[in-house]
Formats: structure tokens, C-alpha cells, sequence
């Protein structure tokens, strides 16, 4: 497995997980806790917390082809709900 995390400074992390927990629970399996959200891929699973501080990305693929390819996703919906502030500044490291 592989295994990367970024942690985003923004003050509406909170607002950004719902969103994209609620956009992708539709097709895949999501769960919505309090600060925190995990969605469930095919061959990764994203895990993701706020705080005031900002917004906390975990995701761990089957292969570091996949993590990349998923890193690609995650940030990039994520900017589509955060438009006011995009690009967020992901800085991704090995975990």
C-alpha cells in the first residue's frame, strides 16, 4: 500500500469535507462523521479531518500509480468546491 497526506490551511475544511463526502456518496461508499470524512475507491480510501486550521487529505492506493492518480482527484474536487480560494495549496508528503 501506498500512503500519502496533506494537510490544507483553510478555514472552511469542514465545509469542503461535506461537500465532497455528499457529492461522492452517491457512488461510492462515504462516511460522514463530526470533522471527519472517509470515502471509499476501488483501490484507494481517502481519509480526511478539519479543524480551524484547515483540512487534513490522507489517502492510501493499492499502488503508487493509483495514490498519484488519486491525489489528482481528491485535490482537484476539492477545488471545485473551494472556487473562492483555488487552488488550495496541497503539499503532499509520503506518510
Amino acid at each position: 500500500m501506498a500512503r500519502s497526506v496533506a494537510t490544507v490551511p483553510t478555514e472552511n475544511g469542514w465545509k469542503y469535507l461535506q461537500q465532497l463526502c455528499k457529492h461522492w456518496s452517491h457512488k461510492l461508499d462515504v462516511e460522514l462523521g463530526e470533522k471527519t470524512g472517509i470515502v471509499r475507491f476501488a483501490e484507494a480510501t481517502a481519509t480526511m479531518s478539519a479543524d480551524e486550521a484547515g483540512l487534513t487529505v490522507a489517502i492510501e492506493a493499492t499502488s503508487p500509480e493509483v495514490l498519484e492518480r488519486m491525489k489528482g482527484v481528491v485535490s482537484s474536487h476539492l477545488d471545485r468546491f473551494a472556487f473562492r480560494e483555488a487552488p488550495l495549496p496541497f503539499e503532499w508528503r509520503a506518510d
